[in-house]
């Protein structure tokens, strides 16, 4: 097959140069168009479920709502995992989906369930409605509406953002939903005086029912005049504060008493659960930008840009949109990064051609295969819909050395053909024989190293969406360097090299003849004592077992995203404006850093849709400056630290340091905002936190930890009415109206829209606010009986203050307390492990008590479970590809010595750079399998054909081992120095990238050592 492929490719030379510019141009063309984002969406397929209730504590919310919701939710297909939140206010259900679940399927069955979950739901307790369309990495742009002038008021710059910027944002392609906070929301609010009340002996509910009655157009269908049609349209929609207070609400002696005899009408802002503060100076009006799933992140922060642009030219003079975090700085840092990466290691592969070819032409063939094999990737990758991302354009960073590899062996051996051949032999005998004399082998070996990063493509979740692209983009690369070896390789060889002419034609270049002169010694002393090669290996075995135990593990390296997200949780029992007076504080302390550019803060929750925060949290966003401008050996763990002791000591204040993707992504994952949660699972909320705060005692004390905290699932003060059902049925009276009255008086209702053109706005009906400000105003809140009595709220019920939760979280129906932590200065391998020891030391949990690991430790757990068991299952296909390819044990064994020297070189350069075992360098290892075994298997090859050809054991070990050193170091050295620009790298995500190439680079070390001098000494045990 592969004297035919050969064969076939040297008879019809302009069909493969044709076909290869065509994979060329259509490979950039591809490029092109390829989606971008900084790293793979490694959010799970999740559908939320938000129901805003009127004004309901945490327990009513859980019962009345969230059970509900979660009830009609079990049992759908494909469901993995259902958690809840239930807050002040607010029912938050998050339902998980198997991988690879279709986001459209799953919305479309959770969206069946809603009408079921509605029926179940008390009336007036709120309408569950879906989240945006979008992912953990949706959040693409924020932004705030600045007043450069200082005349226009918070609520103003509000309904700005409500009815003018967000509207138009919404009409983007890509953007799913643009979620405002801050200022306040436009509302007509009527005030209502109590003593005017009683005055007119009027009931509260009365008022409501004339306002919603005199606030109402209707349509009269049409009438018929000479052969015309009029329609008739009644108006009677207020229009104004005017109109509202010409409202009759009741008759006084026959004369009327209007609404504005009663309340006080007034524009106002509504009743918040949030706000945005900047610099501790101002409060803001923000605006957050959500992309649609599946859209490219780039493409629709362009478009975004563009239409803020337009925006703000149509905004009053003075007010400006200031986006202050954009996702596009990421994506552009990382992917900057690896294609600077990827140019480098272009150019130093290249460089080691020339150097060890020593020819222009046969250069330009070999590194013709890199921009083949690239556009051949982006090209694959754009048709499966890959986007161009740290991880995808990394795999083919990683692959830039190997995919030379097959043709500097094809090119190799044409070289030295076409020094020894005859005179008179035609070049496309001499060239055809020499590449049909090593096709056989280049294909195993390319098809091994694809076959290596089979683990990879049996990851899931989190570990599988993040190295999945990797393992695909290297996989299409090699294929198309397999492709351009058997095919271009030999058409490229007849049309660019030639027949020496010089007198020592058959003699190579200078810089081979030199590592020959002093390689043939020290191999001849190798084979001549097999044994020192045994002890050479069996030492480099026991540095690794050595060497190994002393690394620390983790899931990932943290990537730095270059903005940092400061999480502050003050006291449950803390108002909305305390606060924002400690954020402000916050946000000037931490301004004092130089590196920091701005701190923007979002505190409690805006619109739902996105985040679901009590008052009390505050999610505060660290700008930077640019790198270039921080002091000298500053880095971003710097920066956090110096963040840490600025917060430090600040009263009531807990602070946790993460990054916006990082936090979005943990969030989502498990339901946590730092790197390690502990789940503490139990019925009891009074014993759930009790333990909880066991854990998080013990936690503080293990090295390492920081930013320990605790769920707040109690510590809210409630205020708490309960009716005597016999009083109220004494005065004739019906529960339902003491509830409705205590509800319009101090917490206010609806009673229909003001609309000013297409913007509406709500008529708020409450007690003007020094009538409902203290509990003893609660208490004489006057009820009307039937029989026109009036008697206070105190005589028919038990008005108390209690401490109740602050909120309520379950997961798969269990109610949970978390205890979060983020690990510094070591890895979170460690960490766990001294923590899992303590905790079951030190902390005795009752019966029905569950505690869970979750956050990156879980991930780390989940993807070494399963590499345990994929690695050895490709070690032994390996295997078997290698006995096809050898029909012999013996030699399979020999190469695959390849693979634990190989490991050592890694092991070691892992813990000499002070890094951490990690998926990442788990793939550097599984790399370094496919490279170690392909340069043993071209020694091992040439060895059998000079035995073959009469050559002695020993003669054949020698002269093979000098006549292959060239390829040898040649498809090391393209490896290694292809992903010496990623170990070099400091720019975004190359904290990730470095670990694999350290291990790649460490174990080329010790497994070229092993085929050089061991495989040649020990060949004579090994051999058929």
């Amino acid at each position: 097959m592969f004297d035919s492929l050969v064969s076939s490719a040297l008879r019809n030379k302009l069909v493969v140069v044709l076909f290869t510019c065509a994979v060329i141009g259509g490979g950039y063309w591809g490029y092109k168009r390829l989606p971008v984002d900084a790293f793979p969406d490694v959010s799970p397929a999740l559908v939320q479920v938000f129901t805003v209730t009127s004004g309901l504590g945490p327990e009513e919310v859980e019962k009345f709502v969230t059970f509900p919701v979660e009830a009609a939710m079990s049992g759908l297909p494909r469901v993995r995992e259902i958690r809840s939140v239930s807050n002040f206010g607010l029912s938050v259900v998050s339902v998980y989906f198997e991988e690879d679940t279709d986001i459209y399927f799953a919305r479309q069955v959770v969206g069946e369930r809603l009408s079921e979950a509605r029926e179940a739901i008390p009336a007036g307790f709120g309408e569950p409605e879906m989240g945006p369309i979008s992912t953990g990495q949706g959040l693409v742009l924020y932004y705030n509406l600045i007043d450069t002038t200082g005349t226009y008021s918070l609520e103003e710059l509000r309904t700005l953002q409500d009815w003018v910027v967000k509207y138009n944002l919404q009409t983007v392609p890509g953007v799913t939903e643009v979620l405002g906070i801050g200022g306040y929301v436009k509302q007509y609010q009527v005030n209502i005086d109590p003593d005017a009340l009683l005055r007119y002996n009027l009931p509260l509910h009365t008022v409501i029912e004339r306002i919603e009655a005199n606030n109402q157009n209707v349509g009269g269908q049409f009438l018929e005049r000479n052969g015309e049609m009029f329609i008739v349209r009644s108006e009677g929609l207020a229009q104004s504060i005017a109109d509202l207070e010409s409202i009759v609400v009741t008759h006084e002696d026959g004369t009327p008493v209007h609404l504005s005899d009663v309340a006080t009408i007034r524009l106002g802002g509504e009743i918040r659960q949030g706000l945005q503060t900047r610099n501790g100076t101002e409060e803001v009006v923000s605006g957050m930008v959500i992309k649609l799933y599946g859209t490219n992140s780039s493409t629709v922060i362009d478009a975004v840009e563009a239409k803020l642009t337009e925006i703000e030219a149509a905004l009053p003079a003075g007010v400006i949109i200031d986006p202050y975090y954009q996702q596009k700085t990421l994506v552009q840092s990382a992917v900057s990064t690896v294609t600077s990466s990827l140019i480098q290691g272009v150019v130093l592969v290249v460089l080691i051609l020339l150097i060890f070819i020593g020819g222009f032409r046969p250069s330009v063939v070999v590194a013709l295969a890199i921009p083949f094999s690239v556009l051949f990737a982006t090209l694959a990758m754009y048709y499966a819909g890959i986007s161009a991302n740290l991880m995808s354009l990394g795999g083919i960073a990683i692959a830039i050395g190997m995919m030379v590899d097959g043709t500097i062996v094809m090119v190799e051996n044409a070289d030295r053909l076409l020094r020894a051949a005859p005179a008179d032999e035609p070049k496309h005998h001499t060239i055809a024989a020499a590449c049909r004399e090593v096709a056989r082998p280049i294909c195993f070996s390319i098809l091994i190293v694809v076959l290596v990063f089979l683990p990879l493509f049996t990851l899931q979740g989190v570990e599988g969406k993040m190295f999945r692209p990797l393992a695909y983009t290297v996989s299409l690369a090699m294929f198309g360097s397999l492709l351009y070896a058997l095919v271009g390789a030999p058409v490229y060889s007849w049309l660019f090299m030639a027949k020496p002419r010089r007198v020592h034609a058959n003699r190579d270049v200078w810089i081979v003849r030199l590592l020959v002169t002093a390689y043939r010694p020290i191999v001849r002393a190798f084979v001549r004592a097999r044994f020192a090669a045994v002890l050479l290996a069996l030492g480099l075995l026991a540095l690794g077992a050595i060497v190994f135990p002393r690394l620390g593990s983790e899931f990932t390296p943290r990537l730095m995203e270059g903005d940092i997200i400061a999480n502050l949780t003050m006291a449950p029992s803390v108002s909305l404006e305390e606060t924002k007076r400690n954020t402000l504080i916050a946000e000037k302390r931490l301004l004092e850093i130089p590196e920091i550019a701005q701190a923007v803060s979002r505190i409690g929750r805006g619109e739902v849709g996105a985040h679901a925060d009590p008052i009390n949290t505050v999610h505060m966003m660290v700008v930077l400056k640019p790198s270039a401008g921080w002091r000298d050996g500053f880095t971003q763990i710097d920066i956090e630290n110096a963040m840490r002791e600025k917060l430090h000591g600040m009263p009531g204040v807990m602070a946790n340091i993460t990054q916006p993707i990082q936090l979005t992504v943990d969030e989502l994952i498990g339901g946590s905002k730092a790197q390690l949660s502990i789940k503490l699972f139990g019925p009891d909320l009074d014993l759930l936190k009790t333990h909880g705060d066991e854990l998080a005692a013990v936690l503080r004390q293990i090295d390492g930890a920081a930013d320990v905290q605790v769920g707040q699932l109690t510590g809210a003060p409630q205020i708490v009415v309960r009716p005597d059902r016999e009083a109220i049925a004494r005065h004739g009276l019906n529960l339902s109206e003491v509830q409705e009255l205590i509800e319009a008086a101090v917490g206010g209702v609806q009673a229909g829209q003001v609309y000013e053109g297409v913007q509406r706005y709500d008529i708020q009906v409450r007690y003007r606010e020094d009538a409902r400000r203290t509990i003893e105003n609660l208490r004489d809140l006057i009820v009307h009986t039937t029989d026109g009595a009036l008697i206070p709220l105190s005589e028919i019920a038990r008005i108390s203050e209690v401490v109740g939760p602050r909120e309520i979280v379950r997961e798969n129906n269990q109610r949970y307390i978390e205890v979060q932590a983020n690990v510094v200065g070591r890895d979170i391998g460690s960490f766990v492990a001294e923590a899992q020891a303590a905790i079951a030391r030190d902390v005795s949990l009752p019966p029905g008590y569950l505690v869970s690991w979750g956050g990156q430790f879980e991930l780390q757990q989940e993807a070494n479970a399963r590499l345990a068991v994929v690695v050895p299952v490709t070690l032994v296909l390996i295997a078997l590809l290698l006995y096809l390819s050898f029909h012999s044990l013996k030699n399979t064994a020999l190469i695959l010595l390849n693979i634990p020297l190989a490991l050592v070189g890694g092991v070691v350069g892992l813990w000499l750079a002070g890094e951490n075992l990690s998926v990442p360098s788990s793939i550097g290892f599984i790399a370094l399998f496919g490279i170690a075994l392909g340069n043993g298997m071209v020694l091992v090859t040439y060895l059998n054909q000079l035995v073959a050809d009469g050559r002695s054991i020993d003669e054949a070990s020698i002269e093979g081992a000098c006549l292959r050193v060239r390829p040898v170091l040649m498809t090391a050295g393209t490896t290694l120095l292809g992903l010496l620009p990623l170990l070099l790298a400091s720019g975004t995500g190359s904290e990730v990238q470095r670990p694999l190439a350290i291990v790649v680079i460490g174990g080329l070390v010790s497994s070229t050592l092993l085929t050089l001098l061991v495989i040649p000494a020990l060949y004579k045990w090994f051999t058929r």
